[in-house]
């Protein structure tokens, strides 16, 4: 293998782990696997590691802030931890006389790994304590903004693997800058691919031929209505809007206001720091530069934005997000899609039924299947939008950041990649968690027979068509 020679590098890294996980997998025991799992979650969690991570991610990549970043190292990793606490992975995990079939958990060997530069951190943490904890071992492969900070974080948790004897092998990633070819090989040669990130990296996993969980796109719209906690509508937006600047998928894109409370609710938000722009020119004019996000502008902190956006001396000192009023919705009106930045575009809408349709074309435009939000009072709602809306997730009166990816006064797994079923070219529709991580063998034995009659199962449908 040489410099020059990076598939051969990127093989004979899969291979050594793959060696690993054998090892670790003959050996395994479920203390084993909860420890090396605990390893990796302490190596990211530890206030000082994990302060220097956000630091260097942040530094490195441009994206976030540091404050919010030590929060999220934390909260996703603590979060995770908890759901695995009482998570069977090794050994048999069901045994039901009354079906015949005893249940063993089976590790699935190498993931690969494709993780962002957003969550240079927490992302891979929680891709490889999920591996660890189900018994296989991880190759990562990070975007090139990420790099430094994925590589410091192998280091901390080597460091971790060497105070109880695990192996390294079991946690790597591809050296240097990435590149495409050294990505595809990693897809074509792993067990299974988890990938978050571009939709170029997701659309190549499925077509790698290997197994795969890859994500779709982000792009949440929320509805405020006529019913709503005006006030605590607007906090929970902004604490999430703005939660490192705008970098998570779930960070709401646009709020879709009911006509109604209209003005009351641009009221509630310049009181919480947003700025609203009547004139939808001046932001997609600065936003997109020659048909891109402007990198002055996205993730970055208030200031830093306003400034990128022109907009310095026409919005109150304080600004914390702008809200920029719009109409349209697809291709030709960028405001309605994603735009990784404390810019939330505002829909006015007739009434909730009209609320509804525009939240249905905004996530059909982009971010079909990840998730929309309601401020409501009104028990009916949130269903009317699940039944209407092409999205895995309907957030109920909480700040959408936090919520989506599991929260600690929520029931979703804590997450930092969120499944987006068909609507989103996925192949799974909830929050990826350890449950993908993992397989089993089912030992199947003779029970009394089931057999119904003929007439028990039709007599309904014969009732109602004739035989």
């Amino acid at each position: 293998m040489t410099a020059q020679d990076p598939i051969a590098e990127v093989e004979a890294i899969v291979a050594s782990a793959r060696a690993a996980q054998q090892r670790y997998e003959a050996d395994g025991s479920q203390a084993l696997y909860d420890r090396a799992a605990a390893a990796a979650a302490w190596a990211i969690m530890e206030p000082a590691r994990n302060r220097e991570l956000a630091e260097m991610a942040v530094e490195v990549t441009g994206l976030g802030n540091v404050p919010d970043k030590i929060t999220k190292n934390h909260r996703k990793t603590l979060g995770l931890m908890r759901d695995l606490q009482e998570a069977q992975t090794f050994g048999v995990i069901s045994d039901d006389p009354a079906t015949g079939i005893t249940e063993v958990a089976r590790a699935i060997g190498v993931i690969g790994a494709v993780v962002p530069s957003t969550n240079p951190g927490a992302t891979p943490a929680n891709n490889i304590i999920n591996a660890l904890k189900c018994g296989n071992a991880i190759v990562l492969s990070p975007s090139p903004k990420g790099m430094t900070t994925c590589a410091r974080l192998i280091e901390f948790i080597y460091a971790e693997f060497d105070k109880t004897g695990l192996d390294r092998n079991l946690v790597q990633m591809i050296p240097g800058r990435g590149s495409k070819d050294k990505t595809q090989r990693l897809l074509e040669i792993s067990d299974l691919i988890v990938v978050t990130g571009s939709q170029n990296n997701v659309k190549r996993a499925y077509t790698s031929g290997t197994p795969a969980l890859a994500v779709g796109a982000g792009n949440v719209a929320v509805i405020v209505d006529e019913t709503a906690d005006l006030a605590a509508a607007a906090e929970k937006i902004k604490a999430s809007k703005t939660f490192d600047n705008a970098t998570s998928c779930s960070s709401e894109n646009a709020v879709v206001i009911v006509d109604a409370i209209y003005d009351d609710f641009v009221a509630e938000m310049a009181r919480v720091g947003g700025a609203l722009i009547t004139d939808d020119t001046k932001i997609t004019g600065a936003l997109w530069v020659k048909g891109h996000l402007n990198p002055a502008a996205i993730a970055r902190d208030a200031d830093q934005m306003i400034a990128a956006l022109g907009l310095t001396d026409e919005v109150p000192a304080g600004t914390e997000f702008i809200a920029v009023e719009t109409k349209g919705i697809g291709p030709d009106h960028p405001l309605s899609g994603e735009k990784l930045s404390r810019v939330l575009t505002v829909y006015r809408a007739r009434d909730f039924d009209d609320a509804v349709s525009i939240t249905r074309d905004v996530q059909l435009h982009q971010g079909a299947g990840h998730s929309v939000g309601i401020h409501t009072a009104a028990a009916d709602r949130p269903l009317t939008l699940a039944n209407a809306i092409p999205t895995s997730r309907v957030i109920v009166n909480q700040a959408h950041t936090f919520a989506t990816g599991g929260a600690f006064n929520n029931g979703m797994p804590f997450s930092l990649s969120m499944g987006c079923g068909s609507w989103g070219g996925n192949s799974i529709d909830d929050n990826l968690h350890w449950k993908h991580f993992i397989q089993s063998t089912k030992i199947v034995r003779e029970i009394p027979p089931r057999e119904p009659k003929v007439e028990d199962i039709f007599a309904d449908y014969w009732a109602e068509a004739g035989a």
